[in-house]
């Protein structure tokens, strides 16, 4: 594998990396959970960023600056509403992580934090989710020479994660 995958237990706005990943909803005008968290931390200006932007379809990736958070882009991306696994909810969110880490690529950039998208207020169960996550970015990261954080707030997605990660 060239690039690298790690767990970040902790607050995204943290991580020392070049992108972070917003787990945004279609209107990219904030919200509750990691989308919130990083429009507090951004400041008034991402918003105004975002407008011309929406509305952002599921699976795909706008990208602002970060403002007050240093100068970091923001990679705002939708993740799929959990609606009981048949709806195509899976290939929605791989399609969330790989188009951002297309994005970094095209920018030239090499370091990235995802949040655990669609865990939230979307319902994607935890585990489920971590998987996908882990295995696209590690399909990713065995063809680029990234660093890749996966972040988890909280207990039950860091648990997951990690699970995930010891997975071969």
């Amino acid at each position: 594998m060239k690039g690298t995958i790690e767990i970040y237990r902790g607050n995204i706005v943290d991580v020392d990396c070049e992108v972070i990943v917003n787990a945004a909803n279609s209107s990219l005008m904030g919200g509750g959970g990691v989308d919130g968290a990083i429009h507090r931390a951004a400041g008034p200006k991402l918003k105004e960023a975002c407008k011309p932007l929406a509305p952002c379809p599921t699976g795909e990736v706008r990208v602002t600056e970060g403002f007050d958070l240093g100068d970091r882009l923001v990679f705002h991306t939708v993740g799929p509403v959990w609606r009981g696994g048949s709806e195509g909810e899976a290939e929605l969110l791989k399609a969330c992580y790989l188009h951002c880490l297309q994005e970094l690529i095209k920018r030239e950039l090499t370091t990235i934090a995802f949040p655990a998208i669609s865990t939230g207020a979307y319902g994607f169960p935890a585990n489920e989710a971590a998987g996908i996550a882990v295995h696209a970015c590690r399909e990713f990261a065995a063809d680029h020479d990234v660093k890749i954080s996966l972040t988890a707030f909280d207990e039950p997605n860091a648990t997951a994660i990690q699970g995930a990660l010891d997975q071969p």
